[in-house]
């Protein structure tokens, strides 16, 4: 899948935010990179939110605050799935995963609600 294919995919998992939920992100940017970090703990990570979540905001937060980065994997997620198809769900479950960490939503909560 090409970079550009992909970057799409991260676009239609963002469309699949309901307009409901969408209207409460607050400054955060979404990216591809090609792998996560040298230092990660796991090299297969497939995003990666890093931010503070809207739960843990106070009146100190807005000033000068830099945006929350949502970090979706290109190579990782396509040696995760098996086709075109694949690559797309994968992609949208990771969108709504992170984004769900910038509502507050941790890993464990995630696992038990089918998004983990």
């Amino acid at each position: 899948m090409s970079p550009e294919a992909f970057e799409e995919a991260v676009a239609d998992g963002l469309d699949l935010i309901p307009d409901e939920l969408a209207r409460h992100i607050d400054n955060v940017v979404v990216l591809v990179e090609d792998e996560p970090p040298a230092d990660a703990e796991d090299a297969n990570l497939l995003g990666l939110y890093e931010g503070t979540p809207l739960t843990e905001r106070g009146e100190w937060w807005a000033a000068g605050s830099l945006p929350d980065r949502i970090t979706i994997f290109r190579n990782p997620t396509l040696r995760f799935c098996e086709d075109v198809d694949e690559v797309a769900e994968e992609v949208a479950v990771t969108v709504v995963h992170e984004i769900a960490h910038h509502f507050g939503i941790d890993d464990a909560r995630l696992h038990e609600l089918g998004w983990g």
